[in-house]
């Protein structure tokens, strides 16, 4: 540590602030903030909820230009700058500096730097929902430079969140674009056809509406067997899905003989269906890439394109489409505790279907959208990963502050 700056308690040059507002909308007060409104490891509020249509219970009161910390399940990394007024839940601190000592324009770095988050971590406590308390976050010890060597790290910090902001901000609206497009692709193509009312709504008119029976040759239940931690066979389960790819993710296996295998091994192309699960996640669908043997659990069913028919990257989009979504969920029955989709259910839903040539068209134009996606997510992380590299040397680092 240079010999300018000085080893402080976090307790000592920052408030826990406690302020309570039993009567928002009288003090003019029309938005809250919960942990669910904060992203991880983004300073930006960009959702919260309102108080003119919400019943909330909460009475803690914000202020523009305080920083926001999540003490619950700390893991989650939730630190965000308020820009408003507001109300909060009480499982957030509302954090702002104590005298001079500190420039409100660092601490929020301070916050969400990996030592602060190791301490809040360490001092949590509770098995299903992990708390940290102020009690503890204040004995949190860190070095803390002149002001002057503050406000050049924090300009440094500022210039490299916002840029990282600016690729989270263009990936969410390209996700928001691409979401639409994907919509529009599978049920009116690529261009301006003429379109007809059907039972799915408007679609192009030399398109057919066809179910997903009529279009595939394979409607499999999976396997109903003990899993294990190491056998002949790695299954896929539920776990699986990525963004309409099927991963190796925590993988189990099983042993099976010969016929088994056969019956219930995995072919490239293969479409996956999560059958069952919570209402928000029954109806997961992916595509089958990998390179191996696998095989699928009981409660995934296999579908199989008939490709003189229907491309099956084509049946895996819009099955991942808002509207094939809506169609799939139109069939969930609700159960105790999950929501199932039968197989014979799921061969009822209706699928708008192009001609292959414009089946290959759409999926070229999906696969661009897709690139361009990939891009900007290797941007945020490059860019993620630059600023907690300048966060480590420019908040703890001897000499840091000859980083140009």
């Amino acid at each position: 540590m240079p010999k300018t700056w000085q080893r402080v308690r976090f307790g000592d040059v920052v408030n826990d602030v406690n302020e309570v507002e039993r009567n928002p909308l009288e003090a003019g007060l029309d938005r809250y903030i919960g942990l669910e409104h904060i992203e991880p490891e983004n300073l930006h509020i960009k959702q919260w909820g309102d108080l003119t249509v919400d019943e909330v219970s909460f009475t803690k009161r914000f202020r523009k230009g305080q920083v926001l910390f999540g003490k619950r399940r700390a893991y989650q990394k939730k630190v965000a700058v308020a820009d408003f007024d507001g109300i909060c839940s009480s499982d957030i601190l509302t954090l702002e500096p104590k005298g001079d000592a500190l420039l409100p324009e660092l601490l929020p770095f301070i916050v969400q730097s990996d030592g602060f988050f190791e301490h809040a971590l360490g001092t949590s406590s509770g098995s299903l929902s992990p708390r940290t308390r102020w009690s503890q976050l204040q004995n949190y010890e860190f070095p803390l430079p002149p002001k002057d060597e503050q406000r050049r790290i924090a300009e440094i910090l500022w210039a490299a969140d916002e840029a990282v902001y600016a690729y989270i901000s263009a990936n969410q609206n390209l996700t928001t674009i691409s979401t639409h497009l994907l919509t529009k692709f599978t049920t009116t193509g690529c261009g301006t056809p003429t379109l007809s009312a059907t039972a799915l709504g408007n679609i192009a008119s030399h398109w057919t509406v066809e179910t997903i029976e009529s279009v595939t040759s394979l409607c499999q239940y999976g396997l109903s067997i003990p899993l294990h931690e190491a056998g002949a066979y790695p299954i896929l389960r539920m776990m699986n899905f990525d963004d309409g790819e099927i991963v190796a993710n925590d993988l189990k296996y099983v042993d099976l003989d010969e016929r088994e295998y056969r019956e219930f091994r995995l072919e490239p192309s293969d479409i996956l269906f999560n059958r069952t699960n919570s209402a928000e996640l029954v109806g997961k669908v992916g595509i089958f890439r990998l390179d191996g043997d696998y095989v699928f659990a009981s409660y995934l069913v296999r579908l199989r394109a008939d490709s003189r028919k229907i491309l099956p990257d084509y049946l895996n989009a819009y099955l991942n489409s808002e509207l094939g979504q809506q169609r799939l969920r139109a069939y969930a029955t609700p159960g105790v505790s999950q929501t199932n989709i039968s197989a014979g259910n799921l061969k009822k839903v209706l699928i708008p279907v192009p001609p292959l040539d414009e089946q290959t068209q759409i999926l070229k134009a999906l696969k661009d959208l897709r690139t361009g996606e990939r891009q900007t997510r290797t941007h945020v992380q490059t860019l993620c990963t630059l600023k907690k590299r300048l966060m480590a040397e420019l908040l703890h680092s001897v000499g840091a502050c000859d980083v140009h």
